[in-house]
């Protein structure tokens, strides 16, 4: 009888954050270091500044970028939207959806270590002020095992302080991209019974953040996010993330120390730390030079692969995973573990990337294959929608117009004998100028005649109304009649619109 196979990946049976009873194992990841982390950091200075910056830059007196829900107003790099431009916003997300589609399928999940939000703030901001205060991942598993002390509580406090100073300042952030910064600052200033609502909602954004850094942490990214599992069914073998480059590495082994053959007949009378010189070496130098050959090294056998089992790529991951046991769910592909494992490779000689970012067909069969068939295929479809919504985007108009014949009511004759509908009309100025509104007709003899004043377009805003159409019965065709409507701002044609008049049957 055969025996069973063995389970070799029982490490994807739990996570690294929960323990064998369940409970939450607090990760203490230690500080990285290191050329990718450098880079890290430079990207994440520019994307903070980006975020904290552009609530404060505006256009023509608007925020150049607005996101007001509740008033369903939305300014984006200075064009305004409003919910009938809501079809725009459905081409916006088909296309982010894709192009995350497409860059996982090439990338792996490099935008989470690289670019997410939760992953910044959390590796370059909070984590950073908790090195700060309470020292390295060794000196904070001290510092919380230690009894209570007047310099425990003070490292203690100053860090929540902090992280809570922090998560009020990206709430009000956040808080600005939706009502806008104008308004924040006063309910910064100004007493908080004049703005207690939003006082109330800045309470909750903070201390929401700071419960997501304080305590939740990597959980966002391992449990909640769903990007992770979207991941797993989108990654193949051609697919570059930070790999472990097996083939090299296996088998593991820690190094051992072993002494080289001795390069001569004699034995020097010196020792390493002797400035006299032997009777048999010609100089004090090449004297020492022996005995530094003849030194005992650290090596490792013949029969290892490179990774010498230091498992400092598990320790500076803020994860808590192995990368060693392949790619994964909770992997962000932060390069922690590349620039920690490059760091041990050129210490002990070895060529750097033994982790680094590849594929599993660029480490098994050594060649890389971005375009592959899935590949050009998504790559079709983002294109195709990008083309779509370009289009939309050139068409679009700033004055948008919506005429409806008045339902439930039949055509009337007046004492001239003409024919008259009533229609309900709709205005939505984009813009931020008032525009005086006239109609008129374009295929048909006529007259408009609106009901009270003739409309003004107010900016950013929804203007409505009634009209009559009145055309000569001789100049209708039939019981059903299609029109041509001209809408004219400021004596200029802004747009063309379509709709019926009722008639007698003839």
């Amino acid at each position: 009888m055969e025996e069973p196979l063995s389970d070799t990946e029982e490490y994807r049976n739990k996570i690294a954050t929960v323990d064998d009873q369940g409970k939450r194992a607090w990760i203490y990841p230690k500080k990285p270091k290191g050329k990718f982390y450098d880079w890290r950091k430079y990207v994440s200075y520019v994307l903070l500044l980006f975020l904290f910056g552009m609530p404060f830059v505006k256009w023509n007196g608007d925020p150049i970028l607005l996101f007001n829900i509740l008033e369903r107003r939305f300014i984006i790099f200075g064009l305004h939207f409003t919910p009938q431009d809501f079809h725009l916003f459905v081409f916006g997300m088909l296309i982010f959806i894709v192009f995350i589609i497409l860059f996982t399928v090439v990338f792996g999940r490099l935008f989470c270590g690289w670019v997410c939000p939760q992953t910044i703030f959390m590796e370059m901001v909070f984590r950073r002020i908790e090195y700060w205060i309470e020292g390295d991942a060794n000196a904070q598993k001290r510092l919380n095992k230690a009894p209570w002390t007047p310099e425990k509580l003070f490292k203690k406090v100053s860090k929540q302080a902090l992280f809570f100073g922090v998560a009020v300042l990206i709430a009000n952030t956040f808080l600005a991209y939706i009502i806008g910064v104008d308004q924040v600052i006063q309910i910064i200033t100004e007493p908080i019974q004049e703005h207690w609502e939003g006082f109330v909602a800045m309470v909750i954004f903070a201390f929401a953040f700071y419960f997501v850094f304080a305590y939740m942490r990597e959980q966002v990214c391992v449990t909640i996010c769903p990007y992770g599992r979207l991941q797993g069914v989108l990654l193949d073998k051609n697919s570059i993330a930070v790999y472990y480059d097996f083939e090299r590495g296996e088998p593991r082994g820690r190094m051992k120390k072993e002494r080289p053959a001795k390069p001569s007949n004699h034995t020097p009378a010196a020792t390493p730390t002797t400035k006299s010189a032997c009777t048999t070496c010609n100089t004090e130098s090449d004297c020492q030079k022996e005995v530094k050959e003849q030194t005992p090294a650290l090596a490792l056998a013949s029969n290892l692969g490179d990774c010498i089992d230091c498992n400092l790529c598990v320790k500076v991951c803020p994860t808590g995973i192995d990368i060693r046991d392949g790619i994964q769910m909770e992997c962000v592909n932060c390069t922690a573990c590349m620039d920690a494992c490059d760091e041990v490779m050129e210490k002990i000689d070895r060529p750097l990337g033994l982790i680094r970012y590849d594929s599993h067909e660029g480490i098994v069969a050594k060649r890389k294959q971005i375009f592959t068939t899935r590949v050009k295929a998504y790559s079709a479809v983002l294109f195709l929608l990008l083309s779509v919504q370009i289009y939309l985007l050139a068409t679009r108009s700033s004055v948008e117009t919506l005429l409806l014949r008045t339902t439930g009511m039949l055509f009337q004759e007046t004492e001239e004998g003409n024919i008259r509908n009533l229609y309900n009309y709709q205005i939505m100025n984009k813009t931020k100028t008032p525009l005086n509104i006239e109609f008129r007709l374009l295929d048909h003899t006529g007259t408009i005649t609106v009901v009270g004043n003739e409309p003004i377009a107010r900016p950013e805003q929804l203007t409505s109304g009634s009209l009559f159409i009145e055309i000569p019965p001789e100049a209708l065709r039939g019981q059903k009649n299609d029109l041509k409507i001209g809408v004219y701002a400021n004596q200029e044609l802004i747009e063309s619109l379509g709709t019926n008049f009722l008639g007698p049957v003839k």
